[in-house]
Parts: structure tokens; sequence; C-alpha cells
């Protein structure tokens, strides 16, 4: 198996010298380099081609609306970006820019090893807290009543949240992807348990904030 390579961009200095003793811990990960600002990111990006960018977009040297230009320059990169807890609208914008997966920076180094592991192949990694947090909308002041456990959303989980998004029934999305209704009525149950949601609006909601299905009517209109 190939290391995975792995460029760390973040101006503060512990964070980004604790991440780099987690990664040379571990045989299965290479450092290719460390990035203090958003243009040394993008210089990198003329010398380096990291399966994975761990960003912290909000310390300073960093801004979220460069993200974009940042992916460009990176087409074939992954993202983890691992932060403080800022706010839905904040959340989102990053994930909408071209961030895979978004831990925070309190989540265990388990966490970390698997997120890294999970979106290095393009899978999707949540912090729990997160996707609580932006599906209750509530704000950082209520965050703390969440865990930090992990959640990991299948490529075939994704297309059947979003067929459910759309108000297909059970039947209908088995029908759609050629599965069988128990099947689809299985994978419903292991998602809604994996979110931590009870209902088909939560569904929704997952689905509106991956830019699943149309946000015209609700999208993190009452974040800031």
């Amino acid at each position: 198996m190939s290391k995975i390579k792995i460029t760390i961009a973040d101006s503060h200095f512990l964070s980004r010298k604790g991440l780099a003793v987690l990664l040379e811990g571990n045989n299965d990960f290479l450092l290719l380099a460390e990035a203090l600002s958003s243009s040394d990111l993008i210089n990198q990006s003329k010398f380096y081609s990291p399966d994975l960018i761990i960003i912290n977009y909000e310390s300073s040297n960093f801004n979220l609306d460069e993200l974009s230009q940042i992916r460009k320059r990176y087409p074939d990169t992954f993202f983890l970006a691992i932060t403080e807890y800022r706010s839905n609208a904040t959340i989102a914008k990053a994930i909408n820019s071209g961030i895979t997966s978004h831990l925070l920076k309190d989540c265990e180094q388990d966490e970390i090893v698997e997120a890294i592991y999970k979106t290095s192949l393009g899978q999707q990694f949540m912090c729990e807290k997160i996707v609580g947090a932006v599906l209750s909308g509530k704000e950082p002041i209520s965050i703390a009543s969440y865990s930090c456990n992990g959640v990991n959303i299948s490529e075939r989980e994704m297309e059947i949240i979003k067929c459910i998004a759309e108000g297909l029934s059970n039947k209908e999305v088995a029908d759609k992807l050629f599965l069988s209704t128990h099947t689809v009525t299985t994978h419903r149950k292991n998602i809604m348990a994996k979110l931590g949601v009870n209902n088909t609006a939560g569904l929704v909601l997952f689905a509106v904030r991956e830019n699943l299905i149309s946000p015209n009517h609700f999208l993190f209109s009452a974040a800031s």
C-alpha cells in the first residue's frame, strides 16, 4: 500500500506541529509540506501533489473566501478541515467551497486518523458535533451537547438520501437504484442512526446542506 501524501495548511505553530507528530507516527502517512498561508499553499501546488490537505481555514493567513481558488490549484486532492466551531453558515460555505470532510479541534486522535483514511479515498467524514448542530440549526453555544464521533456517509447512502429528500418512497428508491425494498429500508435506518435524526425532515435538511437538493425553501437562513 502506498503512503497517503499529506500537506498541512495551518498558520498556528502548535496545531501544525501537533498534526505533524501524529502523521509521522503512522507508517501509512507521508508529510509532504507545511503551508503557513494561502499563498504558501497556492505556490506549493507547483511542486507537490498531495492526496490530502489538512487545512485550518480559520487560522490567520488563511481565508475562507480563498478556498475555491486553492481547490482549483489542487484538482485531484481531497481536503480535510480541522477548525474551531464558528457557525452553521461558515461550515456550509467551507463545504460548498470544496472541503470534503470536517472535524473540530477537540476531536480525538483516533477520529482524526480515521478521517484521514476516509477522506483520502474521497469519502466524506464529519464530526458528529457539526452534523448535529447543522441539522438542528443550533449555534456554537449549544454544540457542546453533541458528541464528537465521526459520521461517515457512503456514496450509496448519499444516493438514497437524495432520493428520499426528493420525496420518493422506499419502493421508488429501490426501483430507481435497482435495490430491494428491504435493502433501502435497512440503509434508511442506518443513515438516520448515523445522522442522529428520527424523521424524513432531518434527512431533507442533510440533503440540502450537501447540495443534493435545491435549498430554495431552507438552508442556514438563521445561521450567521
